[in-house]
């Protein structure tokens, strides 16, 4: 089957401009104090739920995947791009790390216990949205976690020409925080808490983590 144009594209500029990401990007320890508190709640509600596997989608080269097991998860990694995928192989050999697209994940049903999507649901088109959120469902537990972190604006469509170095092919498409939290209502998820930061660099941009679970009824 050919894949969609969005993730081919995210594919191929991912495979491009790995290693210079892996280079350029803040790893987890130099994050802002506010992030690393929310990936280590995140970490403590899933070990208080009863643990299980967590995936760590459009995981990258693994390093965020590397922090939450060392946070106690047994996590691994799974990213579109095989140029990234090899990456985390490489600098994390201990760690699983599946090459393949996070809208449909080779799991079986409630077979996880965590969600990690860390900046990586906005190459996503809007309305494939609820098909993505619906694909976490499937494969979380009942009362299993999500945390979605994310750059969120008003209804802005994004075409990068370059990033890291490198010329880009893929698009952000960048949607209100509240319109993320009605989605994934809408697929079944419960929003517990929901943090939104202002963008320095730009007004009407922001970062937003959100903190979900799958409904047990």
């Amino acid at each position: 089957m050919t894949d969609p144009a969005h993730l081919a594209a995210v594919r191929e500029s991912y495979d491009t401009v790995a290693a210079d990401y892996l280079r350029l990007v803040v790893p987890p320890e130099g994050m802002d104090p506010v992030s690393r508190a929310m990936l280590t709640a995140f970490a403590e509600l899933v070990r208080e739920s009863g643990g299980g596997e967590v995936a760590d989608l459009g995981c990258g080269p693994g390093r965020v995947t590397a922090y939450l097991s060392g946070l106690g998860l047994s996590a691994f990694g799974v990213d579109v791009s095989g140029g990234m995928i090899a990456l985390a192989r490489r600098t994390h050999p201990r760690l699983r790390f599946l090459h393949g697209s996070m809208a449909a994940l080779d799991l079986p049903d409630g077979s996880l216990g965590g969600i990690l999507a860390w900046y990586s649901v906005h190459h996503t088109p809007v309305e494939q949205l609820p098909q993505l959120f619906a694909e976490f469902a499937r494969v979380l537990a009942p009362g299993g976690h999500l945390l979605l972190g994310g750059h969120v604006g008003e209804a802005q469509l994004l075409h990068p020409a370059r990033a890291y170095g490198h010329p880009v092919s893929y698009a952000s498409h960048l949607v209100p925080a509240g319109q993320l939290v009605d989605l994934l209502e809408q697929a079944g998820f419960t929003v517990t808490a929901r943090l939104e930061q202002p963008n320095p660099q730009r007004a009407d941009r922001s970062y937003v983590c959100l903190l979900a679970e799958t409904r047990t009824e």
